[in-house]
């Protein structure tokens, strides 16, 4: 009995190291502010995304994608920890983070670490990178990204300098490893959000004679290579990788700009009277300046062109990182066996309802792209190359990664795993996706429609099947009264109680 016992040990511990290898790996790409400018969702007839797009032909594309809540901070919260904000209490960029307020909680990563795989991340992935990949992976590397190729340091007003910010004439030379100096911004407009601040202006754009490699974008994609050329001593790996462009400053490498050269950019379409159908309310949410500027400035200072070029040259920056990633997962020897995810944290808006930035109910904000891509070795059982247009959350990514990967997921998960869908994208779920912005403020997406509701009880309704651009706010209309009346019942009573935290 003892020699049988034995024997059975030894195939247990054979096997073990093999069964560890074929559990799929993880590679989880954010890309901060993207919206659909990528070619492969046809959001913009200039942008250039070719990496993003052959992702897309490999993988299923979720077309009718959202964030669960539009700012960094809680959009980030709600996928690492899969639960919403009424349960973390992260509801706005001003919330206290994650962490802060549950340390202990098993965010994605390590609940992939608790089944035994190697963890690593880099870049913004949380709201608080540094800090929170520190607690994250097992292995982690942060750098300058938001300000880069200038440092922190640099982007400071000096005491004489201040002063101009809040002008029309603003002005803060700054000069990178002894060239000729830059003055900043380079759009040269007043800041609308922090002229009495003395950090840097955030709501700039334009390019600047710096390599590739100066960018922190690009430091953090050689990280990630050197990580996968060096290997996870046989484990399977979750590795996470957070890109910080197209957030703002809209600062890129020249040559990204170049072939906008006497060339004449596709502004965003707007209604001259668009906002006349809303509550004095969702006026404020489009015209205050929370996370960007105000469209007023932008076109006062005739930089509506200029901030579109520099944002899909961002976004093709950006695409150039993800391209190197990819090339090199598939160089190695994890490109067969590895679930790709890309996803951005919120869309954002370039002068949609004369609004900038994120922070918003509307499709513009809340819009996403969404590619998940398994495993090549697993193809037969998914439809890759396969486009959905069924509504579908950034809650859900938790729940779908966890059953990909057999990896048990904590007990509380909002979301709904995504991998039926990945195997038949055309299937019926009749949902209603869920984003919300601020305790009281919600917004559902079906199929075709959207619904808004404001704390103040104001309400909006978009048939986007044939208003795409939500100019019309059916919420008035008699006829409507129906469908109105199903969206009110489905709001969770969560979303729109204040909750004590």
């Amino acid at each position: 009995m003892r020699v049988l016992l034995y024997v059975a040990l030894a195939v247990l511990l054979v096997r073990a190291p093999a069964a560890a290898a074929d559990r799929p790996n993880v590679l989880f790409v954010a890309v901060d502010d993207l919206n659909d400018w990528i070619g492969c969702l046809d959001g913009h007839p200039q942008a250039h995304t070719p990496n993003m797009d052959r992702l897309a032909r490999r993988g299923i594309l979720f077309t009718n994608a959202h964030c669960a809540s539009p700012a960094c901070n809680p959009s980030r919260a709600i996928v690492f920890s899969g639960q919403m904000p009424w349960k973390t209490g992260v509801w706005s960029n001003d919330s206290r983070k994650l962490f802060q307020q549950h340390p202990d909680i098993q965010v994605l990563p390590r609940a992939f670490g608790d089944a035994g795989y190697a963890t690593l991340g880099t870049g913004k992935l949380m709201h608080s990178s540094g800090n929170a990949n520190r607690r994250m992976f097992d292995r982690h590397f942060n750098t300058e990204q938001r300000w880069s190729p200038f440092t922190r340091q640099q982007v400071r007003y000096t005491p004489a300098e201040l002063p101009s910010k809040g002008t029309d004439s603003p002005r803060h030379v700054v000069r990178i490893d002894g060239r000729e100096p830059v003055v900043l911004p380079l759009n040269g407009m007043p800041s609308d959000r922090n002229p009495q601040t003395p950090t840097g202006e955030s709501f700039d754009w334009g390019p600047l004679d710096v390599s590739d490699a100066e960018m922190g974008d690009t430091k953090i994609t050689d990280w990630a290579i050197e990580q996968l050329e060096a290997g996870f001593d046989g484990k399977p790996f979750f590795l996470g990788v957070g890109y910080y462009r197209p957030h703002i400053p809209l600062y890129a490498p020249a040559p990204y700009f170049e072939r906008f050269d006497g060339v004449e950019v596709q502004l965003p379409p707007i209604a001259k009277n668009d906002l006349a159908d809303l509550s004095d309310t969702a006026r404020r949410w489009a015209l205050e300046p929370i996370t960007a500027g105000r469209h007023s400035t932008v076109v006062q200072h005739g930089q509506w062109q200029e901030a579109v070029k520099a944002y899909l040259a961002c976004t093709t920056f950006v695409d150039h990182q993800v391209g190197r990633l990819l090339d090199a997962l598939d160089a190695g020897r994890f490109g067969d066996n590895t679930v790709i995810v890309l996803w951005s944290d919120h869309g954002w808006h370039l002068g949609e309802k004369q609004h900038w930035g994120k922070w918003t109910g509307w499709e513009r904000s809340t819009r996403v792209p969404l590619i998940v891509v398994p495993p090549r070795r697993q193809a037969s059982e998914f439809a890759g190359g396969a486009r959905c247009d069924r509504p579908v959350s950034l809650v859900d990514l938790y729940p779908t990664l966890a059953q990909l990967c057999g990896v048990d997921p904590p007990q509380g998960l909002d979301g709904h795993s995504l991998v039926p869908l990945l195997r038949e994208p055309s299937r019926t779920t009749d949902r209603n996706v869920v984003t919300v912005f601020d305790p009281g403020n919600v917004t559902l997406r079906s199929d075709s429609w959207r619904y808004i509701r404001y704390a103040d009880g104001s309400e909006e309704l978009y048939d986007l099947s044939q208003d795409p651009h939500e100019w019309n706010n059916l919420a008035g209309e008699p006829r409507r009264r129906d469908i109105l009346q199903s969206f009110r019942r489905a709001v969770p009573p969560q979303a729109i109680q204040q909750t004590d935290r």
